[in-house]
C-alpha cells in the first residue's frame, strides 16, 4: 500500500486528503458532490484527491445502491473508505493470559482469540504463547501478516517509549525485557508498547465507561494495583512512565502487602493469585467473618491508594477494573470514602470491558499510530513522548 497517506506529498494535499479520508471513514459510502458539500473543498479538488486515494488503496469506489436509478445516465459515482486496506492488533499479555484482537483501519474488530498461561512462565514461553495467540488469529480471520499496519501491547509494569519494561515484578524475566525489540522480530510494521493500566484507561475512554469523560483515572484492582490516566483527554506516563504505580503506597510507611490484607489466615496469598481474590470475596458474600474483615481492609487500602491519584488529579470519574469477582462490592465504599477525602468527589464506575479492556486499549493505541499516518496529525491523545 506504501504511504498511508497516498499522493502528492504537499502539505496542502495530505491535508484536503485527511478532510476527504475523514469524511469517508465516517460515512458507508459518499457520492463527489456529498464530499465537496461534508468538505467544503472544491468539486475538482476533491475529484484529483479522490483518485489519489484509490491509487494509494485508501478508498475504492462502492458498488451503486440496490435500486438506485437516475432519469438521465449511469448513477453517480459512489466511494467508500477501504478498511481492509491494513488491520490492526491489540495485544494483552498478563500473568495468567494473553489475547489478541484484531480489527480494520475503522477500528472495527473482526476477530479475537486468548489462551491461558502460567504466571510463572518464563518470558520465553510466554512470547512464544503470545505468538501462538497471534498466528491463530490471523489464520481464523485470513488476514496476512503482511496487511498488519501496527501492533499495539498492553502489559504490567513501567514501560520505556521504545517498549523496553524497565521495571516489571508481576512477570518472572519481565524486568529490562526489551519487549518492543522481541516482538518487532514478528512483525514488518510498529509495534507500539504500553503499561496494562495505561491501555485499558485508553480502552474505557474509547469504547468503555469513560467514552464522556476527558479526565479519568482507571483503577486496575488486584493484588498487584496499578492505575491508568488521562488528563484533558491525554493519556498521562509522567516523566519516567511510572505514573499511577499505586501498587508501590504501601512502601511508604504501611508495612502490609495486598497479600496480607486479603488473606484469611497468617500466611499471605501468593502474589498474582487472583483466583484466590475472587474466592475471598464470594466468601464476604456468603457472610464469612474473616474474609469479610479481609475485604474490608483491601477496600480501604485500595480508597486511599485511589484517594490519592484524585486528591493529585482532580478526575470526573473513576472506572474499577481488574479481576471480574467482587469488583462490584468495591464500588460503593469507594464512592464513600472518596466523598470523605476529596473536595469534589469523582463519579466511580466500574468497567464496561471487563477482561477485554487490556487488548483494547491496545488496540486503540495502535490504530491512534496509524492516524497519525493516515490523517497527517502531529500527534494524538495517546502518542508516546
Amino acid at each position: 500500500m506504501g504511504r498511508l497517506t497516498g499522493g502528492d506529498p504537499s502539505l496542502l494535499r495530505r491535508i484536503n486528503s485527511a478532510v476527504v479520508l475523514h469524511a469517508l471513514r465516517g460515512s458507508d459510502a459518499l457520492t463527489l458532490t456529498d464530499l465537496t458539500r461534508i468538505t467544503g473543498l472544491s468539486r475538482p479538488t476533491v475529484e484529483g484527491v479522490t483518485e489519489g486515494l484509490i491509487e494509494g488503496g485508501l478508498v475504492v469506489e462502492a458498488a451503486p445502491e440496490e435500486g438506485e436509478t437516475r432519469r438521465q445516465g449511469r448513477p453517480a459515482r459512489r466511494f467508500r473508505f477501504r478498511a481492509e486496506a491494513g488491520h490492526l492488533l491489540g495485544v494483552e499479555i498478563g500473568p495468567h493470559r494473553v489475547a489478541a484482537l484484531i480489527s480494520g483501519l475503522d477500528g472495527r474488530i473482526i476477530g479475537a482469540g486468548a489462551r491461558e498461561v502460567a504466571d510463572t512462565a518464563p518470558e520465553d514461553e510466554r512470547l512464544d504463547r503470545v505468538r501462538t495467540v497471534v498466528a491463530d488469529v490471523l489464520r481464523r480471520t485470513g488476514v496476512p501478516r503482511s496487511n498488519l499496519r501496527a501492533v499495539g501491547v498492553g502489559t504490567p509494569g513501567i514501560v520505556e517509549a521504545d517498549g523496553t519494561v524497565r521495571l516489571g515484578t508481576a512477570l518472572p524475566g519481565w524486568t529490562g525485557l526489551a519487549l518492543g525489540e522481541r516482538l518487532r522480530r514478528s512483525f514488518r510494521c510498529p509495534v507500539i508498547v504500553e503499561n496494562d493500566a495505561n491501555a485499558a484507561a485508553v480502552a474505557e475512554h474509547w469504547k468503555g465507561a469513560a467514552t464522556d469523560s476527558d479526565d479519568i483515572v482507571f483503577v486496575l484492582a488486584g493484588l498487584s494495583p496499578g492505575a491508568g490516566s488521562l488528563i484533558g483527554g491525554r493519556l498521562h506516563r509522567g516523566y519516567g512512565g511510572a505514573a499511577g504505580e499505586i501498587g508501590a503506597l504501601h512502601l511508604l510507611g504501611r508495612g502490609a502487602t495486598p497479600e496480607h490484607l486479603l488473606s484469611t489466615t497468617d500466611e499471605p496469598l501468593q502474589p498474582l493469585d487472583e483466583q484466590a481474590v475472587a474466592k475471598v470475596f464470594a466468601l464476604a458474600r456468603q457472610g464469612d467473618a474473616g474474609a469479610g474483615a479481609a475485604v474490608e481492609r483491601f477496600i480501604h487500602r485500595l480508597v486511599h491508594d485511589v484517594a490519592a491519584l484524585v486528591l493529585a488529579l482532580d478526575p470526573e470519574l473513576v472506572v474499577v477494573g481488574g479481576w471480574a469477582a467482587g469488583l462490584d462490592g468495591v464500588l460503593q465504599p469507594l464512592r464513600e470514602e472518596l466523598a470523605r477525602f476529596c473536595l469534589r468527589p469523582p463519579r466511580v464506575a466500574l468497567s464496561m470491558l471487563g477482561e477485554a479492556a487490556v487488548a483494547t486499549g491496545a488496540l486503540r493505541l495502535a490504530l491512534d499510530h496509524v492516524e497519525e499516518q493516515l490523517f497527517a496529525v502531529d500527534g494524538t491523545a495517546t502518542a508516546r513522548r
